[in-house]
């Protein structure tokens, strides 16, 4: 135990495994560590956003957790103002001191503004608007957790994105079943009818995914991503350390889009704030392990797309190999 606390709202540890891995608890739940899978989905919620928006200025941080996706936000150039919401005033103070490294010492950046809020009061009595909103909740079948999964949540941050805004939210496949997970990218899609879902899992096994919603739907060019590493060496130094060096390998974690996962989505349950099915659906599946098995079903209806992807004949090639069924 390298560090305890009793918040307002709930307790915080943090945590050295005998291998020497640090895991950040909130709650009595895992919500980040210094992990390989860990720090390749923290850092592709903030990078994936920030990349495929044109000009991302400004960010909004829901949940800050270890501060991992904060910090891979605040090194793009482009960016000039980020909020971070946390509801629980000792979060930021412990990510800081064990998490400096990972998180670039985010906490630490002038442009950085820390909101102690519940992020949906916060968005209801801010006018500010945001080019991303990342969301990085608990695990829905934590107490309260699903409601930053419910429809008229995500609508809010809908309402909040600048035009051609990005929002990028985490869906865990494990400790969970296939119901709730369709209930959440279901009730994401129908806010953000041009979902894309990206895969962090290196074996492609699954673990986690990143649903990404764009308000305005454009090409993602290999190109153009490659141009923005180059601009950026920093941000190549933090996508590299998690093996994501380039467009191509970044491109290689797509796992799919809500449009063609229509057949698998239909008849899931949308998730409520007056019907919060979702917490009760995840809560029922917390000790089951079903994650390869939610991740095969979802890949069977991903396809190359063709009409999104503007790539090289070579990495095309690569990757429509990849993305056979």
């Amino acid at each position: 135990m390298l560090y305890l606390a009793e918040g307002a709202t709930a307790s915080v540890a943090v945590t050295e495994g005998v291998a020497g891995a640090k895991q950040f608890h909130i709650a009595g739940k895992v919500e980040a560590s210094d992990m390989d899978v860990d720090m390749r989905l923290e850092r592709m919620l903030g990078h994936l956003p920030a990349l495929l928006h044109p000009n991302p200025k400004s960010v909004l941080i829901v949940g800050v957790g270890a501060g991992v996706t904060a910090g891979a936000l605040s090194i793009h150039p482009e960016v000039e103002r980020i909020v971070i919401c946390e509801i629980e005033r000792v979060v930021p103070a412990s990510a800081r001191a064990y998490f400096g490294d990972e998180n670039h010492r985010v906490f630490d950046d002038p442009r950085v503004e820390l909101i102690f809020d519940d992020a949906r009061h916060f968005l209801q009595t801010t006018s500010e608007k945001f080019d991303i909103i990342t969301t990085d909740p608990i695990h829905p079948w934590v107490r309260g957790a699903a409601t930053l999964y419910s429809l008229e949540y995500l609508q809010i941050a809908r309402d909040h994105l600048r035009p051609g805004g990005i929002v990028t939210q985490w869906v865990p496949l494990y400790e969970t079943d296939l119901r709730s997970v369709k209930s959440e990218i279901a009730t994401f899609a129908q806010v953000f009818p041009d979902t894309t879902l990206w895969n962090p899992d290196l074996l492609e096994e699954g673990y986690d995914l990143v649903a990404l919603g764009r308000m305005a739907p454009s090409p993602i060019s290999e190109t153009e991503i490659n141009r923005r590493l180059g601009a950026a060496p920093r941000v190549t130094q933090s996508l590299d350390g998690v093996m994501l060096q380039s467009a191509a390998a970044i491109l290689g974690t797509y796992a799919g889009r809500a449009q063609d996962l229509a057949p698998l989505l239909s008849g899931a349950a949308i998730n409520r704030e007056r019907h919060l099915r979702l917490q009760y659906l995840a809560g029922l599946a917390a000790n089951q392990d079903q994650r390869f098995y939610i991740f095969q079903e979802l890949v069977k209806y991903r396809r190359y797309p063709a009409d999104l992807f503007v790539a090289s004949a070579a990495l095309e090639q690569q990757l429509r190999k990849w993305y056979a069924p």
